[in-house]
């Protein structure tokens, strides 16, 4: 039941960590397939933190807290669930938030949220109610700030919140010619005042657009964010069609030169992979340059994948050590036979008598359901081993929307 912020604060001034992202798989066999993906991600990459996305308007609220408890509960992680007003019935966030405190969730990214996509999900209607009814808009959540405010005044200090950051400047779809950070900043003064204790960063390739925002926040004669934790956000170059169409949904600039090294080669995706590699160290190096008062941190939208992201933390030496692990918090009761890829059981908050009242949803898988990957012999990774030693139960859905499309990958059909 820890809070991001104090996680970091509890860190060296010159440490470095990582959170990593994930979102609902949209097939119940996927989401099987992503819990093993999350128990050998949390034991071989060991972040500081996860986060869970949360559907446009509310369209995945009961997946994204089944996520949120298995990341939270089952495998330890302490989580960040993110929370959208838009389109959102004041019920529904009450629920949320509700339920994450059930759960031991200390952690809120409250965001705006934009309409839901039609047909993106499809939501079962509740106690005959019509889906307009369900998804109307509620007067009180207009902008994040909204339910940032919202939050502190139901909930006092329990949750930390964090909020989103643009280092390119926020943009509508509507209005991508508007984009100057510059102007964002008021609102983001507001959003701090309000209680934000944290900025997440959209994903961005220009790393000098970066740096520019960090200082000029740094440097803010307001002095709120002289101090606060900004975490850039980094988005995995999977392959080449994945990288247009999630720039050009956020309005993210891909620099020229990194345009010069993909387009040669965009339809082998393995080389993509491997200059997309490249290209997020350079990234990551080139910030760890920059001079820092405090520990420095990265986040990773991993798109549910892990092959990338485990390479670029990896080769830039941001993974943390094995922690020493008391005799007495090994279960050995449980042995290699009993547990999935032969990873020794460590007693978690999770496994501790909590009087955790029965979930609210009434769709919750259950955590023993057991995994439906392809690959059912395949060599597993131990919690010591490297990531460049990758299992073929780790990239078997390296193409989960391209020539290998299966539904039973996590990240089938990801949401760019």
């Amino acid at each position: 039941m820890e809070k991001i912020t104090d996680k970091i604060a509890a860190l060296p001034q010159d440490a470095k960590y990582f959170s990593l992202e994930f979102f609902p798989p949209k097939t119940r066999i996927g989401f099987s397939n992503l819990q093993d993906r999350l128990q050998r991600m949390s034991a071989t990459l060991r972040p500081l933190f996860v986060n869970v996305t949360w559907g446009a308007g509310g369209c995945t609220s009961s997946s994204s807290l089944e996520l949120a408890e298995i990341c939270q509960r089952q495998l330890g992680l302490t989580t960040c669930l993110h929370l959208t007003c838009t389109n959102m019935r004041r019920r529904l966030v009450d629920e949320a938030l509700e339920e994450a405190k059930i759960l031991g969730i200390r952690n809120i990214l409250a965001l705006r949220g934009d309409p839901p996509r039609e047909d993106e999900y499809r939501l079962d209607t509740e106690n005959g109610q019509e889906e307009e009814e369900i998804m109307e808009n509620n007067e009180e959540f207009v902008w994040a700030i909204d339910l940032v405010r919202y939050i502190r005044r139901m909930y006092g200090d329990f949750f930390c919140v964090g909020v989103a950051a643009y280092p390119e400047g926020h943009a509508d779809e509507s209005h991508p010619v508007d984009q100057n950070f510059e102007q964002d900043i008021p609102f983001l003064i507001q959003k701090v005042e309000a209680g934000a204790e944290f900025l997440l960063t959209q994903f961005f390739f220009d790393v000098h657009a970066y740096t520019r925002f960090e200082r000029t926040l740094r440097e803010h004669e307001s002095g709120v964010f002289r101090n606060i934790p900004i975490i850039p956000g980094l988005l995995p170059i999977q392959n080449y069609q994945i990288l247009k169409r999630t720039t050009k949904l956020s309005h993210c600039r891909i620099p020229p030169d990194l345009l010069d090294t993909l387009d040669p080669i965009k339809a082998d995706d393995e080389h993509v992979k491997r200059k997309g590699v490249e290209a997020l160290c350079d990234i990551i190096r080139e910030i760890q340059a920059v001079k820092s008062d405090g520990p420095r941190g990265f986040h990773f939208y991993t798109l549910n994948l892990e092959k990338v992201v485990g390479s670029i933390l990896e080769n830039c030496n941001l993974i943390p050590p094995v922690p020493d692990v008391p005799e007495s918090a090994i279960d050995d009761s449980l042995t290699s036979n009993h547990i999935p890829n032969g990873i020794r059981h460590i007693r978690t908050p999770s496994d501790l008598p909590t009087g955790r009242r029965p979930s609210t949803s009434s769709n919750r898988l259950t955590t023993t359901h057991r995994s439906s990957s392809p690959i059912q012999n395949g060599v597993h990774i131990s919690s010591n081993a490297p990531i460049t030693t990758l299992s073929r139960e780790a990239t078997w859905d390296d193409y989960p929307n391209g020539r290998f499309g299966d539904a039973r990958s996590p990240a089938f059909g990801t949401p760019t």
